[in-house]
């Protein structure tokens, strides 16, 4: 059974539908610090990317980018968490400190969010901008549900702190929204209850 297409494309399938409805519910935040390797292959990241890149973009702007923090780099985005935590609160014990630094050595894929605000003259507001970088990162998350991996988006007050901006490059326009982070799944939490279609929808 399929359902009419409207546009006379090929209309997906039950089964289709079915699969994708079950991806979709048994996609579920993991925190970083229950991913652990293997992360996702050069070959898997550039899927993850793919499915990103068909997000919604009003205007074809491009608004949001990913940035890749290699595990290389890991203890440099720590320091830049510790910087922005003394800068919050100079007298941060030295076990705060240490616990700032540690989140940046979590799950084996780490890439930052980074969405692009209005230039003077440009007429896409921020907030589509904003749902348009949503949208990619859901994508991306079904994406790694497919392939088996683990995923989580965190952010935190350090996101856009001068130190992390510094360490990103990011430029005067750029904005950090979110961490996306992936790998395997050490340990499952139980499934939270999701809400009804009742809930969620009405009509005028």
């Amino acid at each position: 059974m399929s359902i009419p297409s409207p546009n006379g494309e090929p209309a997906p399938s039950a089964l289709a539908m079915a699969a994708f409805l079950a991806l979709a519910k048994a996609r579920s935040h993991v925190a970083p610090k229950r991913l652990v390797a293997p992360g996702p292959s050069d070959e898997q990241l550039q899927l993850l990317l793919s499915a990103a890149a068909q997000a919604p973009d009003h205007g074809r702007l491009r608004p949001w980018r990913f940035i890749l923090i290699p595990s290389e780099r890991r203890a440099e985005l720590g320091q830049a968490f510790v910087e922005a935590l003394l800068a919050r609160d100079d007298k941060a014990l030295a076990s705060e400190q240490q616990a700032a630094q540690d989140k940046a050595l979590r799950a084996p894929c780490l890439l930052l969010a980074v969405v692009r605000q209005p230039a003077a003259g440009e007429a896409i507001a921020l907030n589509e901008r904003v749902l348009s970088l949503g949208c990619a990162i859901q994508n991306m998350l079904l994406m790694a549900q497919s392939l088996g991996l683990g995923s989580g988006i965190t952010s935190g007050r350090a996101i856009n702190a001068p130190p992390l901006r510094a360490l990103a490059q990011l430029t005067a326009l750029e904005e950090g929204i979110c961490f996306v982070s992936l790998g395997t799944v050490a340990a499952h939490k139980p499934s939270r209850d999701r809400p009804a279609v009742a809930d969620i929808f009405s009509a005028l």
